[in-house]
């Protein structure tokens, strides 16, 4: 299933994509994409509805495709060839930081560049979303509590991230800087997630064009990893890293400046469009 979230900010509406792009209200079901509906019981119970039952809702904004989100855990230095283009060694265990809940936002919402930015820099990611809560698990069993997976952008700021003082979190936490979406596209429809090509452009100009297939850490490991340390609750979301083909990378580095216009996707996830302004 590929479910969303459509409607205005603070008034979005559950919803599933058909088999033929159509949107159906699921808020019949369900009251969000949130919580118990989607726990595998609750992902059985929308997929037994027939799509055609639910009514038609008109294409509109689109929201964050999860609600509810208690944690956004981000994976750094994740993929061999990104480590490499930013100079640092690849990590003997997986790079683990938070970005705030409050940067999230929908796939195609505007994206505003902090007072005071510089470096303001894209990242292409998959997202995971949990959906049942997980707590010393297993790498073996640990792809049966992700409920799903979704593009992210993990949109950073590098100055705030790395050339002042303290941890990474307040480059990664400015508002806007969590859009996810436009799907939570569920496990049963991923073969492997570590087989999905993943890219980005930049005013139509490709920056990014890798496979989650370079991944260091993969999606198993780090949902088990990642819950011997914290419980992992339905609706966290974890960003997994980002490919080649950053702007800080670049020789010499490019950044983001309002008006630029960037688009993203993942093989079967769905794709992304944001325009960037400056947050006066």
């Amino acid at each position: 299933m590929k479910l969303m979230r459509v409607g205005e900010i603070g008034q979005e509406k559950p919803a599933m994509l058909d088999a033929d792009g159509k949107i159906r209200d699921l808020s019949g079901h369900v009251s969000d994409i949130a919580g118990a509906a989607i726990s595998p019981e609750g992902l059985a119970k929308l997929a037994a509805i027939d799509p055609k039952t639910l009514p038609e809702l008109q294409p509109g904004r689109i929201g964050a495709c999860v609600a509810g989100t208690g944690k956004f855990i981000c994976i750094g230095l994740n993929f061999s060839d990104h480590a490499a283009e930013t100079g640092a060694a690849v990590p003997p265990e997986p790079v683990i930081f938070m970005k705030a809940t409050s940067a999230i936002v929908g796939p195609n919402d505007n994206v505003l560049i902090p007072r005071g930015s510089e470096k303001t820099d894209w990242e292409v990611e998959l997202g995971v979303v949990i959906g049942k809560t997980a707590k010393y698990v297993s790498e073996a069993d640990a792809l049966d509590y992700v409920a799903g997976y979704c593009v992210s952008h993990d949109v950073s700021e590098r100055a705030f991230q790395t050339e002042r003082a303290g941890q990474w979190t307040k480059g990664k936490s400015c508002d806007t800087f969590g859009p996810i979406g436009p799907w939570l596209v569920t496990r049963d429809e991923i073969a492997d997630p570590q087989d999905l090509g993943m890219w980005l452009k930049v005013n139509g100009e490709t920056m990014q064009n890798g496979s989650s297939k370079t991944m260091v850490y993969g999606v198993a490991f780090v949902v088990s990893y990642l819950s011997q340390f914290m419980s992992l609750h339905p609706g966290d979301v974890i960003s997994t890293g980002t490919p080649p083909g950053v702007g800080m990378g670049m020789k010499p580095p490019r950044f983001l400046r309002a008006g630029d216009v960037v688009e993203l996707g993942i093989e079967g996830l769905g794709t992304q469009k944001q325009t960037f302004q400056a947050d006066i």
